[in-house]
């Protein structure tokens, strides 16, 4: 979501205007650790697209515009509560980082957005839009040196302040958790435990360690779960965080199918430590990754994200051939290193649904 539309020099209006005019793909989108805004234009407009994200990282943040986007937020939040999938997940970073800021929901509360001050916003918004908290990310047919002159020019008279967070890494809670919901007609169940931050080397292992366990076909979980119809839907992923990291596996089914839901896939985390993975196993979750990469590097935006993302957290880029050199130099034993760490009773448990235990 855009919650920062106003600018010094444009309305709001005119920010999509000036948008929809250069016929950019535009948007932004906020995780639990960054925001970005992006715009996607044809190569002639590279200096009008700069001045006017430019402009938008110095908002005058307009009462008006920010009422206007507090409602819109409400809205947002209003219809994730409608989505269970979504609000479980939420509610598992809730359950297993406790009061760590990774637990923190994206979109805040009801409370938080309507208690949400203008002038508290553009306090924060000064302070952690500094120019050592932000990165400026180009990919495609872009004149760089033009770019550049550009933008040091726009930002000479950035103020720096001495932005910073605490990265400690959370506790990571083993809690089993029931939140009970008779309007929903199947349970949504989450598990999460400790897995290799960004920053780790052994990020590449734990791509194919989720891979290997829980990728949504051919995995482990999908041959023992999804396949025979005991769940609708069932998946592990690894979500690499700013020094700290989660494996995260998801499955839906029906209430009385918890029970046996919960312990197979009990089964197969402790099968996975125990016994690990096969080079087969592996290779085929190597060729599987290098192969989503490759096909998600064919666009200038699929190379974007991935460029801002690892200057933002690692000021490092590595090339296309580098990327995927290191996702198949990755050895079976590094990934069952990791997934030994990974037994069932090292994750936590959150079930949203119609029950009220796990029995």
């Amino acid at each position: 979501h855009m919650m920062f539309k106003g600018t010094s020099r444009r309305s709001a209006e005119d920010v999509n205007r000036e948008f929809d005019e250069l016929g950019a793909r535009y948007n932004a989108f906020t995780s639990e650790e960054t925001t970005v805004y992006y715009g996607q234009v044809l190569p002639e407009f590279q200096g009008k697209v700069l001045d006017l994200l430019t402009d938008m990282m110095r908002p005058s943040l307009r009462a008006e515009d920010f009422d206007t986007e507090k409602n819109v937020i409400l809205e947002e939040i209003a219809r994730y509560d409608d989505m269970p999938a979504f609000d479980a997940q939420t509610l598992a970073r809730e359950t297993t980082f406790g009061s760590h800021p990774l637990g923190y929901r994206v979109l805040g509360t009801k409370q938080s957005i309507t208690d949400m001050a203008r002038d508290d916003m553009h306090a924060y918004f000064e302070q952690r839009y500094s120019p050592g908290n932000m990165v400026l990310a180009l990919a495609g047919a872009f004149d760089w040196d033009a770019a550049l002159e550009q933008v040091v020019a726009d930002t000479a008279g950035w103020q720096q302040h001495d932005v910073s967070r605490d990265v400690t890494a959370p506790a990571f809670s083993r809690e089993r958790r029931v939140v009970s919901n008779d309007r929903l007609a199947r349970v949504h169940l989450v598990w999460m435990t400790e897995a290799p931050s960004t920053q780790d080397e052994e990020r590449y292992a734990a791509h194919i360690a989720a891979s290997v366990v829980g990728d949504a076909v051919g995995s482990r979980m999908y041959w023992d779960l999804v396949d025979p119809g005991i769940v609708d839907d069932a998946s592990m992923y690894y979500q690499d965080e700013d020094h700290s990291g989660v494996f995260a596996t998801y499955a839906s089914c029906s209430p009385e199918n918890v029970a046996e839901v919960t312990e197979r896939m009990h089964g197969l985390l402790d099968s996975a430590a125990s016994d690990g993975v096969t080079d087969e196993e592996v290779a085929r979750s190597q060729q599987k990754i290098a192969s989503g990469e490759v096909l998600g590097s064919e666009t200038p935006m699929g190379r974007l994200v991935p460029l801002g993302m690892a200057w933002t957290y690692k000021q490092e880029y590595l090339g296309m051939d580098e990327a995927i050199d290191r996702v198949l130099d990755t050895t079976k034993d590094e990934v069952n290193a990791l997934l030994r760490e990974a037994t069932s009773e090292r994750h936590s448990l959150l079930a949203l649904g119609p029950i009220d235990s796990l029995d």
